[in-house]
Parts: structure tokens; C-alpha cells; sequence
């Protein structure tokens, strides 16, 4: 069953999903199912890793706000158009203030659309001068979107910025089912943009990698076979190329779980993570060597836990305000039921599989 497109965001729409709280009451079985799971911390324990610790805090993942000029209903942001939620440039200024202080390697740019936060602009030049590898998860239409955003791809090109593109499917019907009747056509000339100033191309140092998540409930193929048959047909149909291919499981929350509880998915899909639950995933979970910011500042252990409102497990250092690297990197993980997503079959996090 294809996932439907939804025209507003779960909190537009004042549904019940769009309380993190009831979400997690639907994941660990007390609120519309009658199914329960094993917990996911007795089962990791088996491995050895309970509690889950850091391996150290390499990537400093920000959220710069829900905005985003799409509504895609897999989406586990609940981003769109109607979320305003920004984040400020004082906020930007404090992560630099943490960025310069400390050797984390990389700052991972996601949203909504971040190229929408206003300052999104002055933040990257502020970044790569302070030597960091700057990574910028876009959606590809937002380049087409205005004309302020056509110069994206020189601008990305300039300060040497991964370019991270959600892209479904190499067919149009496939991409716009999920994400919108358009964006197939724009994403594929916004590819084009980018391949004329280098990106994707051998020797240029301009990385450029797509994202494929399944669009229905179920697992993702295998990565590398994807990632041959993408650069084969878009090379193929539209002269495309790019880097790599991150191949990345839905995890059962937000605008997916929406969809598996309407299709009547959900029970099967969760079992099918538990089932394929993979111990060899634990030690590269993203979870470990990266911690994630939310628009407003405060700390989360990644991204889906920033979007269940899971805050870091430090007492008194759960925001960029009072951030406290040395008792971040010895915290212990928190962890729910939407974590099997990350650990099923080949593992999946925001690099694609680690396993």
C-alpha cells in the first residue's frame, strides 16, 4: 500500500500523534494497539550494551527549524510550510561558540528545509572558517522553490559543503506518490544544478549523496545494489551522477507511524524491526558519536529522539547554553521502542547502513 500524501503537518491537523508523549504511549503498547514488543533495552543487553554509551561526540547535528517548503508523508520532522518553528541567530552563535571550543569534526545541517532558516547562509560561512566539515541535508526542490535559492549550488560549492538529497525512486511516479505531484521533476533538474558546479563529480571534492527510504512499510534493499541501479539510470535517463547512496529504514514515528496505523502496518512492520534486530549494528549506531540539536537549543542523542522530545539523559546539561562535552560523552543513551528501526537487518542511521 503507497504511503498518502498529507497536505498539513500531524500538528497543523491537531491530531494526537502530534503529541510526542502519545507516540510514545502507541510504541511501547498503551494507546491504540493492543500489541506489545519486547523493550529495546533488554534487548540490546543481550549484547552487552546496557547501558548504551558514547564513543566520543564527533558530529554536532542541528536542527535549524521544522520549516520546509514540503509535506512529505514519511516525514519524522512533521516539517511543512505551517511549522515556524526557527532557530535563532543567538542560538546559531552559541553552537558556534561550542563548535570553536572543542574538536568536533563535522556540523550535519537538517530541518525541515534548513536553507529556510534565515541565517542558514551566515552559519555555513561560520562553520567552515572555523575548519569544520559542513554537511547539508537539502530536498533538492527547495533549490527551484524561489529564486533566492537558485545560487544554492554555487554557494554550497564555494564553502565545499556535502550536499546530503533525499531522493525516493529514479521514476517520477514513485518520488512525487511520496513526497508531492512535482518533485520528481524539480529534484531532478535541482541534481543537474548541482552536477554543473562539480558536485558528485571525480576530483572536484564536492560530495554529493542521495537518501532512499522505502515508501511503504517495509525494509530497505540492499544499499549497494541500490546505489548501482540509481547511478545507472539516472546517469542513463538524465546524465545525473553522484557520490554515494545512504539507504535509511522509517522508523515508526511521527508522519510514518501515522501511516502504518491508518493502513493497518503497524503490527506487522514492528514485528519485522524486532525480528530482524541485528547486534552487529550496535557499535557504529549513530547514536553513539553524535549528539543532535534541536531548533531551540536544547540536547537529544539523535535525531528521532529530538523528534520524540527524548532530551539527553545529563542533568543539567540539556541545552547548548550549559553544554558540558566531557559529561555529554560519558551519558548514558536513551533509548525506546522506535530504536529498532536503527538496529534491523543492515542498521540504518544518517549515513545510510553500518552494519
Amino acid at each position: 500500500m503507497a504511503i498518502k500524501q498529507k497536505g498539513k503537518s500531524l500538528k497543523a491537523r491537531g491530531t494526537e500523534l502530534s503529541d510526542t508523549f502519545y507516540q510514545l504511549k502507541v510504541l511501547n503498547g498503551k494507546e491504540l494497539v493492543d500489541v506489545k514488543f519486547p523493550k529495546f533495552g533488554d534487548k540490546i543487553a543481550e549484547t552487552g550494551h546496557r547501558p548504551l554509551k558514547p564513543t566520543g561526540v564527533d558530529i554536532l547535528q542541528i536542527n535549524v527549524g521544522k520549516m520546509c517548503n514540503q509535506t512529505c508523508s514519511h516525514c519524522h520532522v512533521d516539517a511543512g510550510p505551517d511549522r515556524k518553528e526557527i532557530m535563532t541567530k543567538a542560538s546559531m552563535e552559541q553552537c558556534l561558540r561550542i563548535l570553536a571550543a572543542t574538536d568536533i569534526k563535522t556540523v550535519d545541517l537538517t530541518g525541515g528545509a534548513p536553507e529556510m532558516n534565515p541565517n542558514f547562509r551566515w552559519f555555513v560561512e561560520e562553520c567552515s572558517a572555523l575548519g569544520k566539515q559542513v554537511i547539508d541535508r537539502c530536498n533538492l526542490t527547495i533549490i527551484r522553490a524561489n529564486k533566492k535559492y537558485h545560487d544554492l549550488p554555487e554557494f554550497l560549492a564555494r564553502h565545499k559543503v556535502q550536499v546530503v538529497s533525499s531522493l525516493p525512486y529514479f521514476s517520477k511516479s514513485r518520488t512525487d506518490s511520496q513526497r508531492g505531484d512535482g518533485v520528481f521533476e524539480d529534484s531532478i533538474k535541482a541534481l543537474q544544478m548541482l552536477n554543473e558546479v562539480g558536485y558528485g563529480k571525480a576530483g572536484t571534492g564536492l560530495e554529493l549523496d542521495l537518501v532512499f527510504n522505502p515508501s511503504g512499510a517495509f525494509l530497505p534493499g540492499d544499499q549497494a545494489s541500490l546505489e548501482a541501479e540509481f547511478k545507472r539510470q539516472l546517469k542513463r535517463k538524465y546524465d545525473i551522477v553522484f557520490n554515494h547512496l545512504f539507504a535509511i529504514t522509517n522508523l515508526p514515528i511521527s508522519r510514518f507511524l501515522e501511516y502504518l496505523l491508518e493502513s493497518g502496518n503497524y503490527e506487522d512492520y514492528m514485528a519485522e524491526l524486532v525480528n530482524a534486530y541485528n547486534p552487529g549494528t550496535v557499535e557504529g549506531l549513530m547514536c553513539r558519536n553524535t549528539i543532535s540539536v534541536g531548533w531551540d537549543g536544547y540536547l537529544y542523542d539523535c535525531d528521532f529522539n529530538q523528534m520524540l522530545e527524548l532530551k539527553v539523559a545529563v542533568d543539567g546539561a540539556q541545552h547548548i547554553d550549559d553544554f558540558d562535552l566531557e559529561r555529554l560523552s560519558e551519558r548514558s543513551i536513551i533509548l525506546n521502542q522506535h530504536c529498532y528501526g536503527c538496529t534491523a537487518g543492515a542498521g540504518s542511521s544518517c549515513g545510510g547502513e553500518i552494519a
